[in-house]
């Protein structure tokens, strides 16, 4: 009999993460259905199986709940799975538990011992390094080492939408500037969440030389770029991930893996600089590759459900039960308005 898993969403960026796990568990025979607790159910196809009721949920009878999301519905049926939304770059909460998830899947050594260290500490959730689904396709398609800097360079502009992490507005004269100048091509992809003006004006920068990008998953514009310029960005981690270098403004959590800038007249030579790729700078992006994400086979999504699996077969509990966590709980049945047990 097929085993039924549970894909739990509340952000649209929930699908692009956690497909590749949808394979994987086709790929063994067996089934999954979606639960959306905000948006996302309208990105489904029509092949896609969606449960919009809790008693829908529960008929179902997941053994497991797989989430990127930082909550989940305590009383879903099945193990609760964090797989995580993006790398830590430094914003608050990343390392942080809400008491509701029994498995992290981590995605690599820098992350798996911080978490390590708190489920020794608490007691009430396990932690599996496994690599991160979303980066599966992308790692059975990149080729073996760095390519060679083009002749016109490619230089991928992304931003975060938080204002008080986003350099959208203060680099916007620099890329225009530069743009305009036609000595490089340049990519420019902003967050979703970004507001609707400082969208705008990027937008109209669009040229034979600025290509205002539009795609969903951010990981499509990887290959074309030689480097990437952004400020503090989950997305800039897995661009290191690539081998290329990385421009940022005023980071959260600088280092020698990144050529950090603290004012705009430093974006142009700092470009400059990514484009060398001094040895140093190349050496320090990949010793932190392998620090955020060592196992690039492509096979993350098939190592998470092996972690469900040995977790289920070890008795599907923790040593602790998990706290009380009763305010969280209450939002979340609000949030769905379900009161049932």
């Amino acid at each position: 009999m097929p085993k039924h898993y549970l894909f739990y969403g509340s952000e649209r960026y929930t699908q692009a993460i956690i497909r590749p796990i949808e394979a994987a568990i086709r790929a063994r025979g067996d089934e999954v259905a979606w639960f959306f607790g905000g948006p996302g159910a309208e990105d489904l196809t029509p092949q896609d199986r969606l449960l919009t009721t809790v008693e829908a949920v529960k008929a179902w009878n997941p053994i497991a709940v797989i989430t990127p999301n930082n909550l989940v519905p305590h009383f879903f049926p099945g193990v609760k799975v964090q797989t995580f939304h993006g790398f830590d770059a430094g914003k608050p909460r990343h390392i942080y538990i809400r008491g509701l998830f029994d498995l992290y899947c981590t995605t690599g050594p820098r992350d798996t011992r911080q978490f390590q260290a708190l489920a020794e500490k608490h007691r009430y959730f396990s932690v599996v390094e496994t690599g991160w689904p979303k980066l599966d396709e992308f790692f059975q398609s990149l080729g073996a080492g760095v390519p060679p800097v083009k002749e016109r360079p490619v230089i991928l502009y992304h931003s975060t939408f938080s204002p008080s992490w986003s350099a959208a507005e203060t680099l916007y004269p620099e890329v225009k500037r530069l743009s305009e100048s036609g000595r490089w091509r340049w990519v420019v992809t902003l967050h979703p969440k970004m507001n609707a003006e400082t969208r705008a004006k990027f937008q109209a920068l669009e040229s034979e030389n600025l290509h205002f990008a539009t795609n969903d998953n951010i990981l499509e514009l990887f290959p074309e770029a030689d480097m990437m310029c952004s400020d503090t960005s989950s997305a800039l981690s897995e661009f290191l991930l690539t081998g290329k270098p990385v421009v940022t403004f005023k980071n959260r959590r600088p280092g020698p893996q990144l050529i950090d800038i603290q004012s705009p007249e430093e974006f142009e030579p700092a470009i400059e600089q990514a484009l060398a790729r001094p040895s140093a700078l190349m050496q320090e992006i990949k010793h932190f590759g392998e620090e955020i994400h060592p196992l690039q086979d492509g096979h993350s999504a098939e190592r998470i459900l092996d972690a469900i699996d040995a977790f289920i077969a070890q008795g599907g509990k923790n040593p602790r039960s998990k706290p009380w966590n009763l305010l969280r709980k209450y939002k979340i049945r609000k949030s769905l308005g379900y009161w049932g047990r």
